[in-house]
C-alpha cells in the first residue's frame, strides 16, 4: 500500500490543498499526520482526500475538542491523542508527533514497528535503524526550512521516499 505521510501544517492552507492533490494523484491507500495542524479550520481540507487519514496531536495544537470536533466532521478523517499504532497487511507503523525524544527513541530502539513516523523537528528524514523504518516527512508549512515537503511509504517495497513540494 501507499501511504502518504506529512506533519506540521501549522494551518498553511494552500499547502495542505497541494499536498491533498498530489495524494491524491499518486492514488494514497492512507495518509498519516504527525500533528501540528494547530488550529481547527485547517482539518476540512483534509476532506477532500480519497483516502483515509490517521493523525494525531502535536504540541502546537490548540483546542483538542475543536479539532476532534473539526475531525469527526470529516467522515475520512480520525484523530488520536499522542500515539497511534496501525496496522496495514501486517505491517507496523507508530505515529507520534515525536516531542518527547527519548518516548521516540525507544519506540525506535524496540523493534516493534516496521516503520515509527513523527514530526515536530521540521526537518525531514528518512533513515533505517536496525529493521525500523523512521520517517520524518518534514514540515508541509514550509515556515521553517523554506521548503514544504511529505513523503511517501511503500509497505510492500518497505521504502520511503521524501517529496518536495
Amino acid at each position: 500500500m501507499l501511504i502518504g505521510i506529512m506533519s506540521d501544517t501549522h494551518d498553511n492552507l494552500p499547502q495542505v490543498e497541494k499536498a491533498v492533490k498530489y495524494l491524491n494523484d499518486q492514488k494514497a491507500g492512507l495518509v498519516l499526520h504527525a500533528g501540528d495542524y494547530v488550529a481547527g479550520f485547517v482539518i476540512p481540507k483534509f476532506k477532500a482526500l480519497n483516502c483515509k487519514l490517521v493523525g494525531v496531536f502535536g504540541n502546537n495544537d490548540g483546542d483538542h475538542e475543536l479539532l476532534k470536533k473539526r475531525f469527526s466532521e470529516t467522515g475520512n478523517c480520525t484523530i488520536h491523542d499522542q500515539f497511534a499504532k496501525i496496522e496495514i497487511e501486517g505491517y507496523r507503523i507508530a505515529l507520534l508527533h515525536g516531542t518527547q525524544t527519548e518516548l521516540l527513541n525507544a519506540i525506535v530502539e524496540s523493534g516493534y514497528f516496521d516503520a515509527v513516523i513523527h514530526g515536530h523537528t521540521h526537518n525531514r528524514s528518512i533513515e533505517k535503524k536496525d529493521k525500523t523504518l523512521v520517517i520524518n516527512p518534514g514540515e508541509l508549512c514550509g515556515y521553517l526550512t523554506g521548503n514544504p515537503s511529505l513523503a511517501l511509504l511503500d509497505t510492500t517495497k518497505q521504502q520511503a521516499i521524501a517529496i518536495d513540494l
